[in-house]
């Protein structure tokens, strides 16, 4: 089984070296940061599999960086850790995109059964997730596109392009937002870049007169089907 690779902000020096060391001893990969600026440098350097996030931290609270990450990436996990106990408390950090929520002090048992829950809950959508694209079926977990009796192999980058062009079908996908979400900013050469993945796409599905991915000047693109 492959390690996970979490994320750990949390400014208690203390509390984040035990947390550290004891999913460490259970073949996790942990990254600790003392701040919410330092966490999400991290994130955006190398995505982790699930972030664990100290609400109440210094420079950006948990919160905050909760919701920077989820402009940029809506599918990985976070866990809240928090002293507060409002219902308020709980129902704001739900409501930016949190998928669990523990309260401090908490036994390491219970951290890593959520974890693994969420984890599992995440593998198991992913590998249901077969989208239809006009004649095409759209497997992502494969990053494959079969028409017919035909297999496509899509590259990573093109089946996470292709994935959110789907999910905003015959709406425009902000081209800043997918460039910062998939290639981690929007400048220039990235975004030469994402043309070239895009001509590659409409090459793939060619086959289907009716799909077709438009550029919408100034904003961004459109799948068309």
């Amino acid at each position: 089984m492959p390690k996970i690779n979490l994320l750990l902000a949390e400014d208690e020096p203390a509390l984040g070296q035990i947390v550290k060391e004891s999913l460490e001893t259970r073949d996790f990969i942990v990254t600790l940061c003392p701040d919410g600026e330092i966490a999400f440098e991290k994130f955006k350097q190398n995505t982790p599999d699930i972030l664990v996030l100290d609400v109440m931290m210094p420079k950006m609270d948990g919160f905050t960086l909760a919701k920077e990450v989820r402009a940029i990436n809506d599918e990985i996990p976070i866990i809240f850790l928090t002293a507060k106990s409002q219902p308020a408390d709980v129902v704001e950090g739900f409501s930016i995109g949190g998928n669990d929520y523990l309260k401090k002090p908490f036994s390491m048992e219970e951290l890593i059964v959520r974890i693994k829950n969420l984890l599992n809950r995440s593998a198991q959508q992913k590998k249901s997730e077969v989208l239809k694209v006009g004649d095409y079926s759209f497997d992502f977990p494969r990053q494959e596109l079969h028409y017919n009796n035909d297999v496509t192999r899509l590259t990573h980058r093109e089946a996470h392009l292709l994935f959110n062009l789907v999910k905003n079908k015959n709406q425009v996908l902000d081209r800043s937002l997918i460039l910062k979400k998939l290639w981690g900013n929007d400048d220039f050469f990235n975004a030469r870049s994402m043309d070239v993945f895009i001509t590659k796409l409409r090459k793939k599905l060619k086959e289907d007169p009716k799909v077709e991915i438009v550029n919408v000047r100034g904003y961004g693109y459109k799948l068309l089907c």
